[in-house]
C-alpha cells in the first residue's frame, strides 16, 4: 500500500513538473524560505525609512541569515535545479542573505576543502597555523573570512570554467550591491552588505568545529558530528558531517539515512552538543 502509494504520488502531474525542476523535492521548501527571507530584506530596504529599524533588521536577521549559509553550501555540492540558470538566479538572493556568491563556495569548499581535508597544507579550510600548531577559532574565522574569496579564486583542482562564473557571480552581485547603495547607502550597509560580511564570519567561525584539531587520515576519524534535531534541521543535517565528507555528492537529506550505516565506526569523542543557541532547543 505505501509503495502504491508513493508511486501514485511520484506520477502525479505536480510532482513529475517538479521532479523536471527540483532535483529533489526536499529542496521546494528550503527556495521558498530563502526567496521569502530575501523579500522581507528588500521590503525593509525600500520601505524602513528610519535607521533604527534597518538597524534592528541587522540584529534580528542574522540567526536566520546564518542557517541559510548551510543551505548555500549545500546547493554548492548538489545544486538545487536541473536547470542551470535556475541555479544561478538562486545564488542571487543566497549571495546577499549569506555574503558567499555563486561558484565560492564550489571553489573554496567543495573543490578547496573536502578534496584535501585531511592535508593541512592543502586544505583551504586549514586549521593548521604554519609552524603546525592549532588555531584559535576566532583566529581561524577571521582567516578564512578575509581570504576566502581568494582562495576560491585560485582554489587547487578548479577549472577554468568554474572560475569563469565564479568571477561572473561576483560581478553581478557587485553590480546589483552597488545599485542598491546609490539608491539608498544607509539601508544597503545595514540590509545587505554588514550581514553579507558578518553571515560570512560566522560560517568561517562554525567551520572552524567539523575538523579543528582531527589530524589523521581515518575518514570516520575526521569530522565531528552533532546529531541534535533541531540543529540539523536549521542546518539541513550538517551535523552529519563524517557522513557528508564520505559522501560529498550526496544530497543534504539522505545525510541521517547514510549516518545510520556509519555511526558505530566514528568515535564517541567526536560526537558533540551544538552551539548556542541550538543547545536551548530541543534535542530530540
Amino acid at each position: 500500500m505505501r509503495d502504491s502509494a508513493q508511486y501514485v504520488l511520484s506520477n502525479s502531474p505536480t510532482a513529475r513538473r517538479d521532479m523536471k525542476i527540483f532535483r529533489y523535492p526536499a529542496d521546494r521548501p528550503v527556495v521558498a524560505i530563502v526567496l521569502a527571507f530575501f523579500a522581507l530584506d528588500l521590503v525593509v530596504y525600500y520601505f524602513a525609512h528610519a535607521p533604527w529599524m534597518v538597524i534592528a533588521w541587522f540584529f534580528i536577521g542574522i540567526f536566520h541569515k546564518a542557517c541559510i549559509c548551510s543551505f548555500n553550501h549545500h546547493h554548492q555540492h548538489v545544486p538545487t535545479f536541473h536547470q542551470p540558470i535556475l541555479n544561478r538566479l538562486l545564488e542571487i538572493p543566497y549571495g546577499f542573505l549569506t555574503g558567499i556568491t555563486g561558484h565560492a563556495w564550489f571553489l573554496h569548499h567543495v573543490v578547496g576543502h573536502h578534496r584535501h581535508y585531511k592535508d593541512q597544507e592543502k586544505d583551504e579550510s586549514a586549521w593548521k597555523r604554519e609552524d603546525g600548531s592549532t588555531m584559535g577559532e576566532v583566529e581561524y574565522a577571521f582567516k578564512i573570512a578575509a581570504t576566502g574569496y581568494p582562495r576560491a579564486a585560485t582554489a587547487r583542482n578548479g577549472k577554468f570554467a568554474h572560475r569563469v562564473q565564479f568571477a561572473t557571480m561576483v560581478v553581478i552581485q557587485l553590480i546589483l550591491l552597488t545599485g542598491l547603495f546609490w539608491y539608498n547607502w544607509l539601508n544597503a550597509l545595514f540590509v545587505f552588505l554588514l550581514p553579507m560580511a558578518l553571515s560570512l564570519f560566522i560560517t568561517a567561525w562554525h567551520t572552524y568545529f567539523h575538523h579543528a584539531g582531527l589530524d589523521t587520515q581515518d575518514d570516520y576519524e575526521a569530522s565531528h558530528n552533532i546529531v541534535h534535531k533541531w540543529y540539523n534541521i536549521l542546518t539541513g543535517n550538517l551535523g552529519y558531517h563524517t557522513a557528508h565528507h564520505i559522501r560529498g555528492g550526496m544530497h543534504w537529506s539522505k545525510l541521517p539515512e547514510f549516518h545510520k550505516t556509519i555511526a558505530e565506526k566514528i568515535p564517541e569523542r567526536l560526537y558533540h552538543a551544538p552551539c548556542i543557541p541550538f543547545r536551548w532547543m530541543p534535542s530530540k
